[in-house]
């Protein structure tokens, strides 16, 4: 009986190690696709740390990394940032920015060379580039890439950085890795101690679930972190020739339709903000400090006249009498 126990447990966490095996390398493809060929880097949290976090969450509420309470919370902000350049050989600039991004440590994730054709029938080179650089220096990139054209007033034609604040849903997803983790011991230790076929099968089959749901939480986190390491920069890269002016002796009439069309634009959006707050504002608190005064006004105005009335009434009988 004692060695039926012995081979029944040996074989239950051979299937063990093989299904988690098998989720891992799942989840190591998935994780691939989305980072858009990220390095890779994870590491599982042994036993022991993962029984004490368990035993200790009922105690702390909030993850830190440094366990000093709040204050000590890890800011987790993934950053990307968006250009649109003109420049005089967008192939040979989005070669530049490739080969900045790998001196700083990061990579290229997609590039795209295309040709347009002009208004007079000439065809002109365009590109699109998508790199990957270390966070911290996101914005020494920027500026070298915005170094590569000629006039930054003119010729930067769209420049955006964004942020999200993921903290919070790291935290989350790390609690509840740790108790699942911690979860997971627990069950090894009782399949241990299982004593029938079925109550090993049963443990198995719970171990199995538990282990698919830790991969996949190791992969957002993953996913999350990585982000945040590495920050991305799409730049789309214009010929110049495809936007040059028309300059008729020093004038430039193209300039100035693209100025007039921008006045345009921003008295539009004046004009719509002005309608949205008089909508939204000006009118609800119109009507709700108008509304009173109105019906004040309208019920003296009634009083008075039916005061008139009755004077009248009282006149006339007064006439009559005599």
């Amino acid at each position: 009986m004692k060695k039926n126990k012995i081979w029944m447990i040996l074989l239950a966490m051979t299937l063990l190690l093989a299904s988690c095996a098998m989720a891992r390398n799942q989840s190591s493809d998935s994780d691939s696709a989305i980072m858009e060929a990220m390095p890779m880097a994870a590491a599982e949290a042994p036993r022991e740390e993962a029984a004490k976090a368990f035993a200790d969450e009922a105690g702390s509420d909030a993850y830190t990394t440094s366990g000093g309470g709040m204050d000590a919370v890890e800011r987790i902000v993934i950053k990307n940032a968006d250009l649109s350049i003109v420049v005089e050989d967008p192939v040979a600039s989005m070669d530049t920015i490739s080969q900045m991004a790998e001196e700083m440590g990061g990579f290229m994730v997609s590039s795209n060379t295309y040709k347009t054709t002009t208004r007079s029938g000439l065809e002109v080179p365009n590109a699109s580039i998508t790199v990957r650089v270390p966070a911290e220096k996101l914005d020494e990139a920027l500026t070298r890439i915005k170094a590569l054209v000629e006039d930054q007033e003119l010729d930067i034609l769209n420049e955006s950085v964004s942020g999200q604040d993921v903290t919070s849903e790291v935290t989350d997803l790390e609690s509840r890795l740790r108790n699942l983790q911690a979860a997971e011991t627990q069950l090894l230790d009782i399949m241990e101690n299982a004593d029938t076929t079925e109550d090993v099968i049963n443990i198995f089959r719970e171990l199995t679930s538990i282990r698919e749901e830790i991969e996949v939480l190791q992969g957002q986190i993953k996913y999350y972190r990585e982000s945040a390491s590495l920050s991305a920069i799409s730049v789309y890269i214009q010929a110049k020739e495809a936007l040059e002016p028309i300059t008729i002796a020093g004038w430039q009439p193209g300039l100035e339709a693209q100025k007039a069309l921008q006045a345009l634009v921003e008295g539009g959006q004046a004009l719509v903000n002005l309608v949205i707050w008089l909508a939204i504002f000006v009118l609800p608190l119109a009507a709700v400090i108008g509304l009173p005064i109105y019906f004040i006004v309208k019920a003296a105005r009634k009083r008075k006249h039916n005061a008139g009335e009755k004077a009248e009434k009282e006149a006339d009988s007064t006439k009559k009498a005599k």
